[in-house]
C-alpha cells in the first residue's frame, strides 16, 4: 500500500506524474528555461531535467515576483509542471501564476516529502482533497 500525505490546498486540480524533487529553494525566474522547461540552476541537483508535465516539489520559493509570469509563459508553451508542491507556505506571486495557469498547487504537507519522495518516482496529487499520494511502485 502506498503512502498519503495531507497538505494545504492552494490551487485546485489533480495530476499524476513523475516527481522532480528540489531539496532547497526554487525560483521560476532564473532556475528554469522558459523555452524548454529545463532546470538550468547550477546549484540544483536536477539541472538538465525538465519540469514539463512533472510534479515539482521544492522546499521554498526563492527569488522574485517574476515567477508568476514565467509559470504562465511555461503553461502557454505546454511546458509547465503538472502540479506544484511547496514544503513551506505558498508564495503569493507563484499562487497567482498557478491560478492563471491552471496548475494544481499544494503546500505545507504533513510529512517530510523531500526525503520520502525521490525524483522520477510517480506521485498522485489531488489538490481538491489536499492529498499527495506515493503509490506502490
Amino acid at each position: 500500500m502506498g503512502k498519503t500525505f495531507k497538505a494545504r490546498r492552494i490551487v485546485r486540480g489533480k495530476a499524476a506524474a513523475e516527481a522532480v524533487v528540489c531539496p532547497g529553494g526554487f525560483s521560476f525566474l532564473g532556475d528554469v528555461d522558459t523555452t524548454s522547461g529545463e532546470i538550468i540552476a547550477s546549484d540544483n541537483p536536477n539541472r538538465g531535467r525538465t519540469i514539463d508535465g512533472k510534479i515539482l516539489i521544492y522546499e521554498t520559493t526563492k527569488g522574485s515576483s517574476g515567477g508568476c509570469q514565467v509559470l504562465i509563459t511555461l503553461a502557454r508553451k505546454s511546458k509547465a509542471p503538472a502540479a506544484i508542491i511547496s514544503v513551506k507556505p505558498a508564495d503569493y506571486n507563484l499562487t497567482e501564476g498557478a491560478i492563471l495557469s491552471g496548475v494544481p498547487f499544494l503546500c505545507e504537507p504533513d510529512g517530510d516529502i523531500i526525503r520520502e519522495i525521490r525524483t522520477g518516482q510517480k506521485v498522485v496529487v489531488d489538490a481538491d482533497a489536499g492529498t499527495i499520494e506515493i503509490p506502490d511502485q
